[in-house]
């Protein structure tokens, strides 16, 4: 067990994948501190805005947004418009 207390989220983003057209992405901001969610949206574009889901770079930039939300504890949900298949 950790010693550090968990500390709340400062903000909840949701990132949702709007299609093979462009723009391909949008940043929703569930909660949080208004001026965290704008810079970590304006962070997020800048990794995303070209790329769509199934290029090979999206993973990397996603890792590294994971990263981000990580330092900035900002928790993240993704939406990929895929269909999780039940088993």
């Amino acid at each position: 067990m950790s010693d550090v207390a968990a500390e709340a989220p400062r903000a909840h983003v949701r990132i949702v994948y709007l299609g093979p057209v462009s723009p391909h992405w949008e940043v929703y901001g569930d909660y949080g501190d208004r001026q965290v969610v704008d810079e970590f949206r304006t962070r997020i574009l800048a990794r995303l805005v070209l790329l769509p889901r199934d290029d090979p770079q999206f993973r990397r930039n996603r890792e590294r947004i994971a990263r981000d939300a990580e330092r900035e504890n900002v928790t993240v949900e993704w939406d990929l418009g895929l269909v999780e298949a039940e088993g």
